[in-house]
């Protein structure tokens, strides 16, 4: 049996919104475990994510697309030669009150969401089940998929059904092809950390067991077990990334109001 490492050298992994924020930290992880790292974003960064000396390649995609899609994975085969490992990290979505929300605004959350994952992940999979070492696919999931808060109907649907999805893949793909979903909690990045409060977020991280936010390289770390050879046996899977979920509302009262 071939020895398990975090050593990607040799391999091509294709990080959907992979020029900032989580996406971005994925992308240097990867680079940085030996791999060619494929990005893609609606606009090309000023900086993009370099490691070891080198720098990932950046192609102009939205996601939302189909056909940019198949482009996309064409492309990055046309660079390296292969794809071993995709990452749906792209996702998101600003609140919004379900009762007057627009159709548009519901069917781009969904297209991002949860279509884009699937457009991707078809167009890797075609490359992956012709490779004789197969592939890994991971996408990058939410907590709202389990638990939804008020504001997110829509993003929460279809992280839900993300979920479904990879788990759907994983059956009709194995054993060429890994598909496995990670449950992201609070991430504290840049772009989000004014959403958390004036504190810098040390309120909101009471709330969570593990007592703080998950940093970007946890969830790239992640990614990493996930796509490489220690998780060879591991398909279908939801690996939760959160620290723990979230402290019950009616244990914090309690907590706040015991005695210290």
């Amino acid at each position: 049996m071939a020895e398990a490492s975090f050593d990607f050298t040799g391999r091509t992994a294709l990080v959907t919104g992979g020029t900032k924020g989580i996406g971005h930290t994925i992308a240097q992880t990867f680079l940085t475990a030996g791999a060619d790292v494929v990005v893609c974003g609606r606009n090309r960064p000023e900086q993009l994510p370099t490691a070891e000396g080198r720098t990932a390649h950046f192609v102009d995609t939205d996601v939302r697309d189909a056909d940019q899609c198949k482009a996309l994975v064409e492309q990055a085969v046309e660079r390296f030669g292969r794809i071993d490992v995709c990452v749906n990290n792209a996702g998101g979505s600003p609140d919004a009150d379900a009762a007057t929300v627009s159709t548009r605004f519901v069917d781009k959350i969904v297209a991002l969401n949860l279509l884009a994952p699937f457009y991707v992940a078809q167009a890797a999979n075609r490359v992956m089940q012709d490779q004789d070492t197969g592939g890994a696919i991971v996408n990058i999931g939410s907590v709202s998929a389990h638990d939804p808060q008020p504001g997110t109907a829509a993003y929460s649907a279809a992280k839900s059904g993300l979920l479904m999805l990879t788990k759907a893949l994983a059956l009709e793909w194995a054993p060429k092809v890994r598909v496995n979903h990670i449950t992201t909690g609070l991430i504290l990045t840049e772009a989000a950390a004014a959403g958390y409060g004036e504190d810098g977020g040390a309120g909101v991280s009471r709330l969570i067991p593990m007592q703080r936010m998950a940093d970007p390289a946890d969830v790239a770390r992640a990614c990493l077990y996930l796509a490489g050879d220690l998780a060879s046996y591991v398909t279908g899977a939801d690996l939760p990334v959160h620290g723990g979920g979230e402290v019950p509302a009616r244990y914090v009262v309690t907590r706040d109001a015991s005695p210290r």
